[in-house]
């Protein structure tokens, strides 16, 4: 900048010199005799009086120059600090998602002991006691876990049945309405069965346990059958 404007004062002060210069005076009088007769040569005027027009085309050529040079690297100071924003945007967006933490954990009574089942059709578990919300992304209310974000997670399902032999104890976990895996046994005797699995989900997503076709499950306060589940990461 400073190189510039010392270019601007160089220039105008050519054109005011040339502005100041007299138009009739074109002789040099010589020292000496007046009735002496002239011998010298006349000045060129051209030389004298008006400023070197090549000096100035060259003041401004190099004005030209670093005017552009001036916008060019003004243009590439923007494309990087574009550039800049969108890697820290991107960066902010990795930080909120790596801080989302969910875990929960649920069993199917709060208290006492109940047995559900068995239906002739599916039938949705409501876990109403809760060990672990962490997040609010199981809904103790419908039996529902909605994803917050898209990731991996990781869910299991343990069921308990009160035996009998001729009443299974089974559960199978859904995801949007599509059955993914199922915890089933039968025996004579109370016993447990479970199963486990890693899914993909979007934001949004549902994932919940629907008691098997003709099938019961227990819990008391031991809390034998519970669903779990947890974010691995983020994606």
């Amino acid at each position: 900048m400073e190189k510039i404007c010392f270019s601007l004062l160089l220039l105008f002060c050519f054109v005011y010199t040339a502005q100041l210069q007299p138009e009739g005076d074109n002789q040099v009088i010589p020292l000496g005799n007046p009735a002496e007769p002239q011998t010298g040569k006349p000045a060129n005027a051209s030389d004298n009086q008006e400023p070197d027009k090549q000096d100035i085309l060259a003041v401004q050529r190099e004005i030209g120059a670093m005017l552009a040079e001036q916008r060019e690297g003004m243009r590439i100071l923007q494309k990087e600090n574009e550039a800049q924003a969108a890697k820290l945007r991107e960066l902010d967006e990795l930080k909120k998602q790596h801080q989302v933490k969910v875990a929960f954990s649920a069993s199917l009574v709060t208290s006492g002991h109940e047995t559900i089942g068995p239906f002739n059709t599916y039938v949705t578990l409501v876990f109403k006691h809760v060990f672990t919300n962490i997040g609010n992304a199981y809904n103790p209310n419908i039996g529902f876990f909605i994803a917050p974000v898209r990731g991996a997670y990781h869910f299991e399902l343990y069921i308990g049945g009160t035996g009998g032999g001729s009443v299974p104890a089974g559960a199978v976990l859904v995801k949007n309405g599509d059955h993914i895996c199922v915890a089933y046994h039968q025996a004579s005797y109370y016993g447990k069965s479970a199963n486990a699995v890693t899914l993909i989900l979007e934001a949004g997503d549902a994932v919940y346990s629907k008691l098997w076709i003709n099938s019961q499950v227990h819990d008391n306060f031991n809390h034998h059958t519970t669903f779990s589940g947890r974010l691995l990461f983020t994606m």
